[in-house]
């Protein structure tokens, strides 16, 4: 059985259908799934969500491509205005929607971290995501940099590790500090029109239990998992 809060699930792995369908949406990689399953799960009554990355590339070398990599998955962080890449992530939009997915999941998009003159170009990319998705469902993981406006463009709003991290050693709940601050975060976004999410990172059934209550208290629906996304 599922908690009862989990109204989204996160899958990176392939198959698992049957696991899937408990879930009212969930994320997904696009290569992974065929326009058959994917329709599979949509009979089920689950969303298929794909996932777009918007500020960095796991691709081979390109012309919108900086020098500097993210130094826990590997890819390139990416000029977000470069032409190029607007033409290259709204493509994928594009072909995930085609291909029946139901909506889009928007991730890396804490660019105020790294490289905030690109702030203004990322939510420009998110409003043409939207003019090719409506009235399909949007969720942008984290992304407070970007808000109020980009309350605007998507429907739901997703705080990753919002009570729970991996880190070198395992597993384990953020310090005081840190909960303390994503809690204003998450109080901060119950001013907007969208659905709240958690997704925190556990491998034990006491921290996981920790991250559903502490999610339930802000009222976001968690889903609690493990770095990689393989558990469903």
């Amino acid at each position: 059985m599922i908690p009862h809060d989990e109204a989204i699930g996160f899958y990176y792995g392939a198959g698992r259908l049957d696991a899937l369908r408990r879930y009212p949406r969930v994320v997904l990689q696009s290569e992974f799934y065929s326009a058959e399953e994917l329709k599979t799960l949509r009979d089920a009554g689950t969303e298929p969500m794909g996932y777009l990355s918007l500020s960095e590339d796991q691709g081979p070398p390109a012309p919108w491509q900086r020098a500097e990599r993210n130094p826990d998955w590997g890819g390139a962080f990416v000029h977000v205005g470069h032409p190029g890449w607007v033409e290259h992530v709204v493509g994928q939009a594009k072909a995930e929607m085609a291909s029946g997915f139901t909506g889009l999941f928007l991730d890396t998009l804490n660019v105020e971290l790294t490289y905030p003159e690109d702030l203004p170009h990322l939510l420009a990319l998110i409003a043409a995501i939207r003019e090719e998705a409506k009235p399909s469902y949007m969720l942008a993981n984290r992304g407070f940099g970007l808000l109020p406006r980009m309350a605007e463009f998507v429907d739901g709003i997703l705080f990753e590790s919002f009570s729970a991290r991996w880190t070198d050693n395992g597993y384990d709940a953020w310090p005081p500090d840190v909960l303390e601050y994503n809690a204003q975060i998450a109080e901060q976004l119950l001013q907007y029109d969208v659905d709240l999410y958690a997704l925190d990172y556990a491998d034990t059934d006491g921290l996981t239990e920790f991250a559903h209550r502490r999610a339930g208290q802000f009222g976001l629906s968690c889903f609690v998992s493990d770095r990689a996304l393989s558990r469903i």
